[in-house]
């Protein structure tokens, strides 16, 4: 019996640490650029700082690269006036397509383009 609960418990643990490494696969880094007066407001999704990289959970670098773009939506169009959205899989950056200001560019990191409708919007 101890050697079956020591067997499960190795196994839990093993499948814990696989999980942990796998979520660390993709990593979305946020730059948040604030409406004037804004900022404390716009830089709470990151702690209170300008940039942060968050986990995802995708297990491919197509899904990574799904959720690098939809880190660019942006709900709160009078707090954030725009954000640069770059992200790694495994370690290797990803192509956004656009550059750090949002203009195109085929080989640009940055995920967000300077003309989305839910961004450059400030009051």
């Amino acid at each position: 019996m101890k050697k079956i609960f020591g067997l499960f418990a190795m196994t839990m643990m093993l499948t814990s640490i696989t999980a942990s490494a796998n979520a660390a696969d993709c990593v979305i880094h946020y730059k948040r650029t604030a409406c004037t007066g804004q900022d404390a407001e716009s830089y709470k999704k990151c702690d209170g700082k300008q940039e942060c990289d968050k986990n995802d959970a995708a297990a491919t670098e197509a899904d990574c690269t799904k959720a690098a773009l939809s880190a660019c939506d942006n709900a709160r169009v009078d707090v954030t006036k725009y954000k640069v959205v770059t992200g790694t899989f495994k370690g290797a950056p990803l192509t956004g397509g656009f550059t750090a200001d949002g203009k195109p560019d085929p080989k640009g990191a940055n995920f967000c383009a300077a003309d989305r409708p839910d961004l450059n919007k400030c009051q």
